[in-house]
């Protein structure tokens, strides 16, 4: 089956099938969160992208074999209602953003900064921190060496927007910054977007809207 990105809540699971990364994805909760399980295939570890809601959910795909680690996008409550429960299950070890690990009741055990690596198995993600959205929010960048690259942006970018900066315009101006310069200036337009809610993009759809963004503000 062709992978879409198009999930439900209540829903199976999507699955982007990869030749070194396997990436499930599922929706959950009363504000459509999407969680992404990613599973490398040489080694089979697994690695959670925001244990946002229903652990019973989370936990069936995740399945026996349980998951290394959990990375948390960022601190807002909708994206961990589930990681203590995961993590009590699982053992994993958990990441999140340095600037936003106080704002995640779980304790982070790994506080990740710009451009640290995390592994799952051989596969290798660039963390990077994006601020405005949250102080400390960070995106996940999977440099695909047989393809595209693909990146996990939690709150901070969507089909047809950056995150919510709460009609701040500090904010706005600092995460359309980070958004522009890491994200769509260091990578090509047919990279993949996995966000925090709703259907997946790619940089290059979303390439030509960033002056309507700045125009408007949002």
């Amino acid at each position: 089956m062709t992978y879409s990105g198009a999930v439900t809540v209540g829903g199976p699971a999507d699955v982007h099938e990869l030749r070194d990364l396997m990436i499930s994805k599922v929706a959950v909760g009363p504000m459509n969160n999407n969680a992404y399980l990613l599973r490398c295939r040489a080694t089979d570890e697994q690695l959670l992208i925001d244990a946002a809601n229903d652990a019973a959910t989370l936990l069936t795909l995740i399945g026996d074999d349980g998951i290394a680690s959990v990375v948390t996008t960022h601190q807002h409550g909708d994206h961990w209602q589930a990681l203590a429960e995961v993590v009590t299950a699982t053992g994993a070890r958990t990441y999140a953003g340095r600037d936003d690990a106080e704002g995640i009741p779980v304790p982070t055990d790994v506080p990740v900064q710009d451009g640290d690596t995390i592994r799952v198995g051989r596969v290798e993600l660039t963390a990077r921190h994006l601020v405005g959205h949250t102080p400390g929010s960070i995106a996940l960048v999977y440099d695909d060496p047989h393809g595209h690259p693909h990146v996990f942006t939690g709150d901070c970018l969507f089909p047809g927007g950056v995150g919510n900066t709460r009609k701040d315009a500090k904010a706005f101006a600092s995460l359309i910054h980070d958004v522009e310069t890491k994200i769509f200036d260091a990578l090509p337009d047919e990279t993949w977007v996995y966000p925090g809610h709703g259907d997946d993009t790619t940089l290059g759809a979303e390439r030509p809207h960033l002056p309507e963004w700045h125009a408007r503000g949002w």
